[in-house]
């Protein structure tokens, strides 16, 4: 069986977003039931591995990742077609929906590509992508400050521990954005720009078309930020301290790595920026979350549970690098 077959199962999220909102009703929220409800369950489920396939390589996964990538803006024109000429109070649902697609299919994948050789086809793509969420800023500022300094107290995307992730969202997005204008501040006014037009064509369309939009971005945007404080929350680098994989966390559980491609293998992606998600591999001296990354959204929710589900994952961590 092909190793690539189940990165395959990360594809029914923006199908399943396309299929409720053409649906219409309560099946717009198709998506919410679905990473919200039944993933979460699938994640403790079908358990950790810590299989990987540093040497894996073919087609196969290249289009899953620019299929990925192709369906993001698609998803996003079903939704303001029918925000456009099919209104109902429904719509709203589906705008959550496809923010949980956005974040889930639409910003991973962007992550993807946006290592990927800069002004190629797969670049641009991911810049597409993140048009669709406003984050535009996103690939410098993840590209040129936070594999510069994450897990040290100067990265806005690592959070220290105690932090909650309302906290983070608030307080991570401007100082990001920061970062993004002073590593190249023509590419960033650019950006804004052309973000700023496209909301205003849209507020020109509709006003529900423009809140449909922006309610998706938002989602998308805060899934992206929870993953951010997931993935180096509480861990410290010191200036001067060279990079290794116990400064990030990593999650071996089946369901969140085959959704999600490979995000959660994350030590090994900062290792090696450029390594392609189907490459990348686990690592023994990484910290490990106590779940996956759908049973670990439920819990950031709620601060006091988070710590609580990280303390015993967190002490043996302090005690490894002690």
């Amino acid at each position: 069986m092909g190793r690539w077959l189940p990165h395959l199962i990360g594809l029914i999220t923006p199908l399943v977003t396309i299929v409720g909102i053409l649906a219409g009703g309560w099946w717009m929220g198709a998506t919410l039931y679905l990473a919200l409800g039944v993933y979460p369950v699938l994640d403790l489920i079908a358990g950790q591995s810590s299989d990987t396939n540093p040497l894996e390589e073919g087609k196969a996964f290249n289009y899953i990742v620019h299929t990925h990538a192709i369906l993001v803006p698609l998803v996003i024109v079903v939704l303001l077609y029918t925000a456009l000429v099919n209104y109902t109070p429904f719509v709203w649902l589906g705008a959550l929906s496809v923010g949980l697609s956005s974040g889930a299919s639409g910003i991973v994948t962007a992550h993807e590509l946006g290592h990927r050789r800069p002004r190629s086809a797969s670049w641009w793509l991911s810049r597409l992508d993140l048009l669709c969420v406003l984050y535009l800023h996103f690939t410098i500022e993840h590209n040129y400050t936070h594999h510069k300094h994450w897990a040290k107290s100067r990265d806005p995307t690592s959070s220290p521990w105690g932090r909650n992730v309302y906290h983070h969202f608030i307080r991570t997005i401007p100082l990001q954005i920061k970062g993004a204008y002073k590593a190249k501040p023509k590419d960033v006014k650019v950006s804004m720009t052309v973000q700023a037009v496209m909301l205003l064509v849209m507020l020109l369309i509709s006003p529900i078309v423009l809140g449909a939009f922006l309610l998706q971005a938002f989602v998308a945007i805060y899934l992206l930020e929870f993953v951010n404080y997931l993935q180096h929350h509480g861990l410290v680098r010191q200036d001067g301290e060279r990079a290794n994989a116990s400064h990030a966390w990593e999650s071996r559980h089946r369901w969140s790595r085959w959704t999600l491609l490979e995000l959660p293998l994350h030590p090994s992606h900062h290792l090696k920026a450029s390594t392609p998600y189907q490459k990348l591999d686990s690592h023994d001296e990484s910290p490990q979350l106590p779940n996956g990354y759908y049973v670990m959204f439920w819990t950031a929710l709620i601060p006091p549970l988070f710590h609580h589900r990280m303390k015993k994952s967190y002490n043996a961590y302090k005690q490894q690098v002690s």
